[in-house]
């Protein structure tokens, strides 16, 4: 649920008070400083620029003085502030300010004080006559401040409502254990329909042609084959069930590109005619066009961000995409966020989602950059792709019933040129407690697609240790909850942060964390932590894993499973709610809600790097300082 940070307003904020007084300035409910001391040195332009604004925004609100303690949703402040950081209003920020100081500005901005009191009439009455009892409340009324600037007037709304909305039961014949979000509705397409761009071969086809080059040591035509699912997963009739292993591949961890592409060309609420969409799918393979090049040394920064640069070209060009700029606009890119963000030319990756173009776009990752409101991270592909319901349910049916002759288990390769490994601690950790702890030592390809043997230990495993992989997140953490292990967590963007639309919202529910520096220093053992989880705990924690493993698999048929959603039904219908909500007057200006908890509970980044954060330009791979994650 997105969480609205309520700030208290001080009345002695002052032009030169700002910045020195700033440590004053604390969110309501929490102890730490919302403005830390080490924001009084000297800010960079923009900070400035938007310190002027947020100045001046607070005496229009001191009509409310005799209020209280009168609190404004962060979000209603942000709002204000994209003006300023949106690189596109730079003439118009540097107009703002200069009239700051003018008596017509004075004059200006009281008439649109007065015109937000005529708006929110109603709101205003109950506002002001209200007791202000509790010192955690915050407004829910969806209070409207006009701004105007030489170009256009913004209507910036305040924090959304979070009244409860009622929840519609659905039943079906089938007797999977699903969560009421994994089964499909009757109804057709009511948040719109998708437009499929065709775009020129070269973006999509042309890529999974040319298979023997996407790879520097061995051809990717097997692992691109089966429309992407990859080669029929042999020998695996001893670990699964008989009549499901012609479910199971050896699927790649870098193709949703491509089973994304297939399946929405199939999809219901697909439209031949764009003036009937609400949202444009951009088929474009990203991650294959970048995979060729990243793992070839001599391969330049432009050779790397060609052939996003080629489809950015393209789209630009497409009406529906200069119409909104992009907001209803989505695509796949088929590797972690990471890849996509390279900052200097000698750096890994290419630049594509720092391009200008976009800006705007969706994008469904394997791992997202949890605090870019665009990146929508997406469940890494298994090998299990159920062609029916009723391989859900039986499979749901094995893994409930197997007999798990252990506590918990490893699976991974060590990091020895690391410096403090932690795979090979918790690997060491692991032998160590040998009567209770089954260890996969991945070394070489002994892990790679082709193999059962990680199927079987997870099966044969109450827990599965889950250290990040190769960045924050591992495909190994769904392959564990597949088979109805519980995943032990060590870095919260391993899952918490990262898959919102898929996973349980309460972490406790089907996972444990554990302070990786405890394990670290040994003061934390593993086992007596996972040995002092009750029987029935694990039971029900084993439970809510099996209720979600419809969200973690890609269906086979193209056109979806009968009535369970698969994590593309989930991921399409995330889009399309989303995109629906986007139509919503001011919605594009609430997009601090998108941070939720996670960031507000660790405010101790300054106030305008939180503002900046909420802002619409959130794309960047740097994290704040004092988020725990």
């Amino acid at each position: 649920m997105p969480v609205s940070i309520s700030c208290r307003l001080p009345s002695f904020l002052s032009p030169k008070s700002y910045r020195t007084r700033a440590h004053h300035h604390n969110l309501v409910g929490y102890k730490k400083p919302l403005i830390s001391p080490d924001t009084t040195q000297e800010t960079p332009r923009t900070s400035r620029n938007s310190l002027h604004l947020t100045r001046l925004l607070i005496s229009h609100h001191h009509f409310f003085r005799r209020a209280g303690k009168v609190k404004f949703s962060c979000c209603f402040h942000s709002q204000m502030l994209h003006l300023l950081l949106n690189p596109k209003s730079r003439n118009q920020k540097l107009h703002l300010i200069s009239k700051e100081k003018t008596h017509s500005s004075h004059l200006k901005h009281f008439l649109l004080l007065i015109t937000f009191l005529l708006t929110n009439l109603a709101y205003v009455f109950s506002f002001l006559f209200s007791p202000f009892k509790s010192s955690s409340s915050s407004l829910s009324a969806p209070f409207l401040y006009p701004y105007t600037t030489a170009a256009r007037t913004f209507l910036l709304p305040s924090a959304p409502d979070t009244t409860n909305s009622s929840t519609k039961t659905v039943t079906t014949v089938t007797t999977a254990t699903t969560s009421p979000s994994t089964v499909k509705e009757e109804s057709s397409c009511e948040f719109g329909k998708i437009f499929v761009y065709d775009l020129p071969s070269a973006l999509n086809k042309e890529l999974v042609s040319n298979c023997d080059e996407l790879n520097p040591w061995s051809s990717s035509c097997a692992a691109l084959s089966n429309d992407g699912f990859g080669p029929v997963a042999t020998g695996i009739s001893s670990v699964v069930p008989e009549n499901l292993s012609p479910a199971w591949y050896w699927t790649d961890q870098f193709v949703t590109e491509i089973l994304v592409h297939n399946r929405i060309l199939n999809h219901k609420c697909r439209t031949q005619d764009p003036n009937n969409a609400t949202a444009f799918y951009i088929p474009f393979y990203a991650g294959l066009a970048v995979g060729k090049s990243l793992f070839f040394n001599n391969s330049s920064a432009k050779e790397r961000d060609f052939h996003c640069e080629m489809m950015l070209k393209w789209v630009q060009d497409q009406t529906y995409f200069q119409r909104n700029e992009g907001w209803d606009h989505f695509m796949t890119m088929g590797r972690i966020s990471w890849d996509f963000r390279r900052s200097k030319d000698k750096d890994w990756g290419s630049s594509c989602i720092y391009k200008p173009g976009m800006r705007n776009i969706t994008r469904l990752l394997i791992e997202r950059n949890p605090w870019d409101y665009f990146d929508v991270g997406v469940p890494y592909p298994t090998g299990f792709h159920p062609r029916r319901d009723n391989d859900v349910v039986q499979w749901q049916d094995f893994v409930r019933n197997r007999n798990r002759k252990n506590l918990f288990c490893f699976a991974g390769a060590k990091r020895s040129k690391f410096n403090n490994d932690f795979r090979g601690l918790l690997s060491n950790h692991c032998r160590n407690e040998s009567d209770s702890c089954q260890v996969v030592d991945c070394a070489g390809s002994k892990c790679s697609n082709g193999t059962s043997l990680i199927l079987e230990t997870f099966l044969d495993s109450a827990f599965c240790l889950q250290p990040r992989g190769d960045s924050f997140t591992r495909r190994s953490i769904f392959d564990c909850m597949i088979a109805g292990s519980i995943p032990v967590l060590f870095w919260k963007r391993s899952a918490y942060y990262q898959y919102e639309w898929f996973l349980p919202g309460e972490p406790e529910s089907y996972s444990v964390f554990i302070d990786r520096n405890g394990v670290k220093n040994g003061t934390t053992s593993i086992r007596k932590v996972l040995e002092s989880y009750s029987e029935d705990k694990i039971r029900r924690m084993r439970e809510k894993v099996i209720e979600y493993i419809p969200k973690f698999v890609y269906a086979r048929p193209q056109e979806g499973l009968e009535t369970i959603k698969d994590a593309f039904d989930v991921a399409i219908d995330g889009v399309l709610r989303r995109f629906k909500e986007q139509e919503q007057p001011g919605y594009k200006w609430k997009r601090c809600n998108v941070l939720h908890l996670q960031i507000s509970r660790s405010c101790g980044m300054g106030l305008v790097n939180l503002y900046r954060y909420c802002a619409a330009s959130v794309s960047t791979p740097s994290l704040p300082k004092r988020i725990n994650v």
